[in-house]
């Protein structure tokens, strides 16, 4: 809600010395005349205006006190004098002064943006009027030597209480005021809540004040219910506002009231809740920036996964185009590889054949075998190399009858391994792509189950189906070897070239050595909807 970025700009105060002692002699004339025993806002405003004022600033601000309180005990008839003035009037201002210099060059701030500042904030108020208090006690000791310890004790209480409380309402509102001015958006949120919330408050205040006990007792507790209810809502600024509206309250209904003013004990509740709000008001602010900065990052973090995952798409595009680009360069291959060299290989073995019956009158029959045996192994050769280019069979048979009774069988079988299928499922809900992955993964599978596991069986399922408009396949590989070791070989390509297929299809490549063997689980998504099936069909 008072975001550093929203708030609004501060007041600046005068670079002059005396116009600032000016305008500080004023309010505190001003403030004098609601002097009560238990309500003291011109020690508040001194507090305040020495945490705020620069060092250099200071004498104008305390010479003008001096000034302004001699001023007014001439005018009030007060006995004037060194004695007086040393004893009665210097040693106050000097003792907050000396308070918190020390205080300030302790890395005390006039913040209340945090707890910790606002617990720094108060327990520096509490030892300023403490170490006032002691002070007076040893002037007082010194003066009146015949005066009671009760009564002293009951003076320097009194003393206490209204300093605290004098800082308590008018410190925040100059931190408030100069240093964190709400936003005019904050600000009327404020009068708002003030008029529906604060002014019905004060008028039941007001009611039951003119009561008899315990009205009076119960309208003391009630003021401080809005008080938390700003804390609660805006922070330690409303918390601040609340506090002086309910105070100023209490003050005019004890001075109104038939039945004489309040002991200490209803101040005392005002100065405990008000410290209390403060600080609830101060950590609501920090929980809202935090969450402020939570949903900031939360943001960012969005887009900056939203961009990984267009990198990550154009990857998988660009990896896809690469492998399309291959098989089609396989494809060409294995096309030019059974035109020419297949064709070659079919009319020198014509050739021999034709001029077998003249080899054999010569007594040379034995070439014409070799060069058959020769040309034979050249075409198995072939054949091989033109699967693992482009399997014909994948065109020819489909994708099931391909895994099921084509090279991969021939090979296992030709190993010794038992090869065992189940599959389930229309190959025609999966894309061109993904049905030559599918084969590719289990012909380099069995491939390696036949060179490295020493195995003795090979399980493939293959399951294909659709989910929210999706094509789904499930390719499960399973063998018996010894699995796979511990260290897997540098130039090895196998496994890294299926997982890089896998990959840059958008699919799952999960790879598991068994207590016997090697599992392997893929799964692949294809593009294909049903609106393709149903044309293909």
């Amino acid at each position: 809600m008072y975001h550093p970025r929203m708030q609004s700009k501060s007041l600046s105060l005068p670079d002059s010395g005396f116009v600032l002692g000016l305008a500080y002699a004023l309010l505190w004339l001003l403030l004098q005349s609601t002097e009560q025993p238990f309500w003291m806002l011109p020690f508040g405003l001194r507090f305040g205006a020495l945490l705020i004022a620069p060092l250099r600033h200071w004498p104008w601000l305390i010479g003008m006190e001096l000034a302004v309180t001699a001023a007014v005990d001439w005018h009030t008839g007060m006995p004037m004098g060194w004695m007086e003035f040393l004893i009665g009037d210097l040693p106050e201002p000097l003792t907050v002064a000396a308070g918190l210099w020390l205080l300030r060059r302790a890395n005390l701030h006039a913040s209340l943006r945090d707890p910790e500042d606002a617990t720094r904030l108060l327990l520096s108020a509490v030892l300023i009027v403490a170490a006032n208090a002691a002070v007076d006690a040893v002037l007082l000791a010194l003066i009146h030597h015949a005066s009671s310890s009760g009564m002293m004790i009951q003076m320097l209480g009194r003393e206490l209480l209204s300093n605290y409380l004098g800082i308590l309402l008018i410190a925040p509102l100059l931190i408030m005021l100069l240093r964190a001015p709400p936003t005019r958006k904050a600000l009327a949120a404020l009068l708002m809540d003030g008029m529906l919330v604060m002014l019905p408050a004060i008028a039941i205040l007001l009611i039951l004040f003119r009561h008899a006990a315990p009205q009076p007792e119960f309208a003391r507790v009630l003021a401080l219910a809005p008080v938390l209810f700003f804390a609660f809502r805006h922070g330690w600024r409303g918390a601040v506002l609340s506090l002086l509206v309910s105070s100023l309250a209490v003050a005019l209904a004890d001075f109104q009231s038939k039945h004489g003013p309040q002991n200490a004990a209803g101040y005392l509740f005002l100065a405990v809740a008000g410290t209390g709000a403060l600080m609830l008001g101060s950590a609501t602010d920090a929980l809202r920036r935090s969450s402020e900065r939570v949903a900031e990052q939360n943001v960012y973090l969005g887009a900056v996964n939203r961009r990984l995952d267009q990198l990550a798409r154009q990857l998988r595009d660009a990896a896809r185009g690469n492998l399309q680009a291959e098989e089609n360069q396989r494809r060409h291959m294995a096309a030019e590889l059974h035109d020419e060299l297949g064709q070659n290989i079919t009319a020198i073995q014509t050739h021999v054949k034709l001029a077998q019956a003249r080899l054999r009158s010569a007594g040379m029959e034995d070439i014409s075998t070799s060069i058959n045996t020769i040309l034979g192994y050249m075409r198995r050769a072939l054949h091989r190399l033109l699967d693992d280019l482009r399997p014909a069979v994948l065109d020819e048979f489909g994708l099931l009858r391909a895994l099921d009774e084509g090279p991969i069988r021939d090979l296992l079988s030709t190993a010794g391994l038992a090869y065992h299928t189940e599959m389930h499922g229309d190959p025609r809900l999966l894309d061109e792509d993904t049905r030559t992955a599918i084969y590719r993964l289990a012909q380099e599978s069995a491939t390696n189950a036949v060179k490295h596991a020493q195995a003795s069986e090979f399980r493939l399922r293959l399951r294909i189906g659709e989910r929210h408009g999706t094509a789904l396949a499930l390719l499960d590989i399973r063998d018996d070897g010894v699995g796979l070791p511990d260290r897997l070989p540098r130039d090895g390509r196998g496994l890294q070239g299926m997982r890089d297929r896998v990959t840059s299809l958008g699919g799952l490549f999960r790879l598991r050595p068994d207590r016997k063997g090697v599992h392997l689980r893929v799964l692949l998504r294809s593009s294909n909807t049903s609106a393709d099936i149903n044309r293909l069909a």
